[in-house]
Protein backbone atom coordinates (compact mmCIF):
# COMPACT_ATOMS: atom_id res chain seq x y z
CA UNK A 1 0.00 0.00 0.00
CA UNK A 2 1.13 3.31 -1.14
CA UNK A 3 2.12 5.51 2.05
CA UNK A 4 0.26 8.57 0.68
CA UNK A 5 -2.72 6.19 0.86
CA UNK A 6 -2.35 4.99 4.24
CA UNK A 7 -1.75 9.01 5.25
CA UNK A 8 -5.10 9.44 3.38
CA UNK A 9 -6.75 6.64 5.76
CA UNK A 10 -5.49 7.78 8.82
CA UNK A 11 -6.39 11.93 7.93
CA UNK A 12 -9.62 10.42 7.34
CA UNK A 13 -10.65 8.98 10.82
CA UNK A 14 -8.03 11.78 12.75
CA UNK A 15 -8.81 14.98 10.11
CA UNK A 16 -5.54 17.65 10.79
CA UNK A 17 -7.90 20.31 11.00
CA UNK A 18 -9.53 18.95 14.00
CA UNK A 19 -5.96 19.64 15.91
CA UNK A 20 -4.95 22.94 17.99
CA UNK A 21 -3.45 25.53 16.22
CA UNK A 22 -0.81 25.41 18.27
CA UNK A 23 -0.26 21.69 17.21
CA UNK A 24 2.08 19.64 14.60
CA UNK A 25 0.30 16.75 12.74
CA UNK A 26 0.60 14.56 9.90
CA UNK A 27 3.25 13.31 7.93
CA UNK A 28 6.87 14.39 9.48
CA UNK A 29 9.13 12.34 6.90
CA UNK A 30 8.74 9.68 4.03
CA UNK A 31 7.93 9.45 0.57
CA UNK A 32 4.49 9.46 0.06
CA UNK A 33 5.05 7.56 -3.13
CA UNK A 34 7.04 4.33 -0.59
CA UNK A 35 5.50 0.91 -0.57
CA UNK A 36 3.83 0.28 3.41
CA UNK A 37 4.03 -3.21 4.47
CA UNK A 38 4.55 -3.11 8.31
CA UNK A 39 2.91 -0.21 10.38
CA UNK A 40 3.93 0.23 14.36
CA UNK A 41 2.17 2.53 16.46
CA UNK A 42 3.06 4.32 19.59
CA UNK A 43 2.91 7.17 22.10
CA UNK A 44 6.31 9.07 21.81
CA UNK A 45 8.70 9.20 18.59
CA UNK A 46 11.62 7.94 20.80
CA UNK A 47 14.96 6.18 20.05
CA UNK A 48 13.32 3.19 21.54
CA UNK A 49 10.23 3.06 19.37
CA UNK A 50 12.69 3.77 16.53
CA UNK A 51 14.61 0.95 17.49
CA UNK A 52 12.16 -1.57 17.84
CA UNK A 53 10.74 -0.42 14.19
CA UNK A 54 14.41 -1.03 12.95
CA UNK A 55 14.10 -4.62 14.65
CA UNK A 56 11.10 -5.45 13.19
CA UNK A 57 11.67 -3.78 9.70
CA UNK A 58 8.26 -1.10 9.85
CA UNK A 59 7.91 1.37 6.84
CA UNK A 60 5.56 4.23 8.99
CA UNK A 61 5.80 4.42 12.92
CA UNK A 62 2.34 6.12 13.80
CA UNK A 63 2.50 8.17 17.05
CA UNK A 64 0.13 10.23 19.40
CA UNK A 65 2.92 12.77 20.28
CA UNK A 66 4.85 14.97 17.58
CA UNK A 67 8.58 15.04 17.26
CA UNK A 68 8.82 18.73 16.01
CA UNK A 69 6.43 20.03 18.05
CA UNK A 70 8.02 23.38 17.76
CA UNK A 71 9.93 25.13 15.17
CA UNK A 72 13.37 24.42 14.25
CA UNK A 73 15.92 25.11 12.00
CA UNK A 74 18.24 22.38 11.82
CA UNK A 75 17.32 18.91 11.89
CA UNK A 76 21.29 18.22 12.22
CA UNK A 77 22.32 14.49 13.84
CA UNK A 78 24.17 16.76 16.38
CA UNK A 79 20.95 16.76 18.35
CA UNK A 80 18.69 13.83 18.98
CA UNK A 81 15.80 14.87 17.09
CA UNK A 82 17.73 15.34 14.06
CA UNK A 83 19.14 11.93 14.83
CA UNK A 84 15.76 10.35 14.35
CA UNK A 85 15.24 11.91 11.22
CA UNK A 86 18.18 10.53 9.95
CA UNK A 87 17.90 7.38 11.23
CA UNK A 88 14.10 7.06 9.54
CA UNK A 89 15.03 8.68 6.29
CA UNK A 90 18.52 6.77 5.86
CA UNK A 91 16.44 3.31 6.88
CA UNK A 92 13.43 4.24 4.56
CA UNK A 93 10.77 4.67 8.10
CA UNK A 94 8.05 7.27 7.32
CA UNK A 95 6.78 9.02 10.32
CA UNK A 96 3.17 10.33 11.01
CA UNK A 97 1.89 11.96 14.11
CA UNK A 98 -1.97 12.48 15.14
CA UNK A 99 -2.23 14.11 18.33
CA UNK A 100 -4.89 16.47 19.50
CA UNK A 101 -6.95 15.40 16.16
CA UNK A 102 -7.00 12.11 17.81
CA UNK A 103 -8.02 13.54 21.45
CA UNK A 104 -11.47 15.25 19.57
CA UNK A 105 -12.13 12.53 17.59
CA UNK A 106 -15.47 9.84 17.87
CA UNK A 107 -13.57 7.32 19.06
CA UNK A 108 -10.45 8.82 20.40
CA UNK A 109 -7.99 8.80 23.03
CA UNK A 110 -10.42 9.50 25.59
CA UNK A 111 -12.86 7.32 24.69
CA UNK A 112 -10.33 4.47 24.76
CA UNK A 113 -9.18 5.61 27.70
CA UNK A 114 -12.59 5.41 29.30
CA UNK A 115 -13.34 1.77 28.29
CA UNK A 116 -9.38 1.26 29.87
CA UNK A 117 -10.51 2.43 33.28
CA UNK A 118 -14.17 0.37 33.59
CA UNK A 119 -16.74 2.92 31.99
CA UNK A 120 -19.50 1.33 30.02
CA UNK A 121 -22.47 2.45 28.06
CA UNK A 122 -22.58 6.05 26.30
CA UNK A 123 -19.47 8.42 26.42
CA UNK A 124 -20.15 12.26 25.60
CA UNK A 125 -17.26 14.65 24.90
CA UNK A 126 -16.49 16.95 28.46
CA UNK A 127 -15.96 19.78 25.41
CA UNK A 128 -18.15 19.14 22.78
CA UNK A 129 -17.15 20.58 19.35
CA UNK A 130 -18.19 23.35 17.43
CA UNK A 131 -19.68 21.80 14.59
CA UNK A 132 -20.52 17.95 16.25
CA UNK A 133 -21.50 17.20 19.39
CA UNK A 134 -20.47 13.89 19.62
CA UNK A 135 -16.81 14.55 19.45
CA UNK A 136 -14.56 17.47 21.22
CA UNK A 137 -11.98 17.05 24.29
CA UNK A 138 -12.86 14.57 27.50
CA UNK A 139 -15.10 12.23 27.81
CA UNK A 140 -18.33 11.58 30.79
CA UNK A 141 -19.25 8.43 31.54
CA UNK A 142 -20.06 5.91 34.18
CA UNK A 143 -19.37 2.49 35.49
CA UNK A 144 -21.90 -0.26 36.17
CA UNK A 145 -22.11 0.48 39.50
CA UNK A 146 -20.99 2.07 42.44
CA UNK A 147 -17.91 1.64 44.06
CA UNK A 148 -15.53 3.87 46.70
CA UNK A 149 -12.98 5.44 45.37
CA UNK A 150 -10.40 3.23 46.37
CA UNK A 151 -11.73 0.41 44.22
CA UNK A 152 -12.08 2.18 41.58
CA UNK A 153 -8.34 3.90 41.19
CA UNK A 154 -7.64 0.12 42.06
CA UNK A 155 -9.59 -0.95 38.74
CA UNK A 156 -7.66 2.03 37.04
CA UNK A 157 -4.67 0.77 37.58
CA UNK A 158 -5.38 -2.84 36.44
CA UNK A 159 -7.02 -1.22 33.24
CA UNK A 160 -3.81 0.63 31.97
CA UNK A 161 -0.43 -0.44 31.52
CA UNK A 162 2.10 -0.35 34.19
CA UNK A 163 4.40 2.57 35.18
CA UNK A 164 6.72 3.78 37.93
CA UNK A 165 4.46 6.43 38.58
CA UNK A 166 1.43 4.10 39.02
CA UNK A 167 -1.98 5.46 40.03
CA UNK A 168 -3.07 8.29 42.45
CA UNK A 169 -6.10 9.97 44.28
CA UNK A 170 -7.11 12.79 45.73
CA UNK A 171 -10.32 12.23 47.97
CA UNK A 172 -11.52 10.67 50.47
CA UNK A 173 -10.96 6.61 50.13
CA UNK A 174 -14.40 5.50 50.84
CA UNK A 175 -16.71 8.03 48.49
CA UNK A 176 -18.88 6.46 46.28
CA UNK A 177 -17.95 6.94 42.64
CA UNK A 178 -20.00 6.01 39.77
CA UNK A 179 -20.10 9.04 36.62
CA UNK A 180 -16.52 9.76 35.78
CA UNK A 181 -15.24 12.23 33.21
CA UNK A 182 -11.45 11.26 31.92
CA UNK A 183 -9.04 13.10 29.79
CA UNK A 184 -6.37 11.74 28.16
CA UNK A 185 -2.93 13.13 28.52
CA UNK A 186 -2.45 16.26 31.09
CA UNK A 187 -5.78 17.62 31.45
CA UNK A 188 -5.35 20.26 34.43
CA UNK A 189 -6.91 22.59 32.01
CA UNK A 190 -10.79 20.71 31.87
CA UNK A 191 -10.58 20.44 36.43
CA UNK A 192 -13.26 23.41 36.10
CA UNK A 193 -15.01 21.50 33.61
CA UNK A 194 -14.68 17.81 35.75
CA UNK A 195 -16.84 20.27 37.95
CA UNK A 196 -19.30 22.27 36.95
CA UNK A 197 -20.42 18.53 35.10
CA UNK A 198 -21.16 17.14 38.69
CA UNK A 199 -19.14 14.00 38.03
CA UNK A 200 -17.85 11.64 40.91
CA UNK A 201 -14.58 11.53 40.04
CA UNK A 202 -12.30 12.90 37.37
CA UNK A 203 -8.92 10.63 35.82
CA UNK A 204 -6.41 12.91 33.64
CA UNK A 205 -2.89 13.12 33.98
CA UNK A 206 0.26 15.55 35.25
CA UNK A 207 -2.07 17.16 37.56
CA UNK A 208 0.43 19.68 39.68
CA UNK A 209 0.22 20.24 43.50
CA UNK A 210 -1.32 23.44 44.23
CA UNK A 211 -4.47 23.33 41.45
CA UNK A 212 -5.11 19.71 42.60
CA UNK A 213 -4.86 20.51 46.23
CA UNK A 214 -7.28 24.00 45.84
CA UNK A 215 -9.53 21.93 43.35
CA UNK A 216 -9.99 19.35 46.63
CA UNK A 217 -10.77 22.44 48.90
CA UNK A 218 -13.41 23.29 46.96
CA UNK A 219 -15.42 19.97 47.75
CA UNK A 220 -15.67 18.77 44.15
CA UNK A 221 -15.14 15.49 42.08
CA UNK A 222 -12.32 12.92 43.55
CA UNK A 223 -9.30 13.34 41.51
CA UNK A 224 -7.55 10.18 39.99
CA UNK A 225 -3.58 10.95 38.53
CA UNK A 226 -2.02 8.85 35.83
CA UNK A 227 1.20 8.50 34.02
CA UNK A 228 0.97 10.82 31.00
CA UNK A 229 1.78 8.05 28.64
CA UNK A 230 -0.27 5.16 30.14
CA UNK A 231 -3.41 7.34 29.79
CA UNK A 232 -3.18 7.86 25.88
CA UNK A 233 -1.60 4.09 25.25
CA UNK A 234 -5.06 2.61 25.02
CA UNK A 235 -5.55 4.57 21.79
CA UNK A 236 -3.18 2.41 20.06
CA UNK A 237 -5.18 -0.42 19.98
CA UNK A 238 -8.16 1.62 18.86
CA UNK A 239 -6.53 3.15 16.03
CA UNK A 240 -4.64 0.09 14.79
CA UNK A 241 -8.02 -0.86 14.61
CA UNK A 242 -9.99 1.69 12.70
CA UNK A 243 -6.91 1.68 10.08
CA UNK A 244 -7.48 -2.06 9.68
CA UNK A 245 -10.76 -1.73 8.44
CA UNK A 246 -10.74 1.67 6.79
CA UNK A 247 -10.13 -0.51 3.41
CA UNK A 248 -9.29 -4.20 2.42
CA UNK A 249 -6.09 -2.92 1.25
CA UNK A 250 -5.73 -1.12 4.63
CA UNK A 251 -6.84 -4.73 6.20
CA UNK A 252 -3.56 -6.33 4.32
CA UNK A 253 -1.12 -3.88 6.18
CA UNK A 254 0.66 -5.52 9.13
CA UNK A 255 0.14 -3.65 12.43
CA UNK A 256 1.95 -3.75 15.78
CA UNK A 257 1.19 -1.79 18.87
CA UNK A 258 4.38 -0.97 20.61
CA UNK A 259 4.47 -1.88 24.49
CA UNK A 260 7.94 -0.39 25.21
CA UNK A 261 7.06 2.50 28.27
CA UNK A 262 8.11 5.51 26.74
CA UNK A 263 7.30 7.51 30.43
CA UNK A 264 9.57 9.93 31.27
CA UNK A 265 9.20 8.70 34.53
CA UNK A 266 11.31 5.58 35.57
CA UNK A 267 11.39 5.06 39.16
CA UNK A 268 9.19 5.53 41.88
CA UNK A 269 10.36 5.23 45.64
CA UNK A 270 7.66 5.45 48.42
CA UNK A 271 10.15 6.84 50.76
CA UNK A 272 10.11 6.75 54.65
CA UNK A 273 8.74 9.57 57.29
Amino acid sequence: MRLSHVISALEELYPPAWAEPWDAVGLVCGDPAQDVGRVLFAVDPVAAVIDEALEWEADLVVTHHPLLLRGVHSVAATTPKGRLVHRMITNGIALHTAHTNADRAVPGVSDALARAVGLTGELRPMVPADDDPRRGLGRIGELDEPVALREFTRRAAAGLPSTAWGVRAAGDPDRPVRTVAVCGGAGDSLLGTAQAAGVDAYLTADLRHHPASEFAEQGGPALVDAAHWATEWPWLADAERRLAGSSPEAGKLETRVSTFVTDAWTLHDEGAM
